[in-house]
């Protein structure tokens, strides 16, 4: 039983797909992406009043990194109302925040008010 439960788990590893395979996006810059949206979502109200720009979402909407280097990850995005993309209005907020290079932890909010 414990061979053909060796066996099972190692033609798994065979036939799954590598995980690379599913995106060419490096996690830790996903994952960075998450953590600023999120922290600007929380200081600007919370998802009721506030959405980020697009590219906050679908890297396929834009780019909202500025850099990333060693120091951390850059973002400058816009947001405003719920909607604010989709009903073509003007950006309420703009936002500069740089994260830790693993993507895990705010390092600086830089600018979060009026759009510059």
């Amino acid at each position: 039983m414990r061979r053909l439960l060796a066996l099972t788990a190692g033609l798994a590893l065979f036939t799954a797909p590598p995980l690379l395979a599913q995106s060419d996006f490096p996690f830790n810059l996903q994952r960075a992406t998450n953590v600023a949206r999120m922290r600007a979502e929380k200081l600007n109200g919370g998802l009721g009043v506030y959405r980020p720009d697009r590219c906050m979402y679908d890297r396929k909407a834009g780019n909202c990194i500025i850099d990333a280097n060693d120091q951390g990850i850059l973002f400058r995005f816009l947001g405003g109302p719920p909607g604010w993309q989709q009903l073509n209005l003007p950006p309420t907020t703009e936002s500069e925040i740089r994260i830790s290079p693993d993507g895990r932890e705010v390092l600086s909010v830089i600018y979060n008010g009026k759009p510059r």
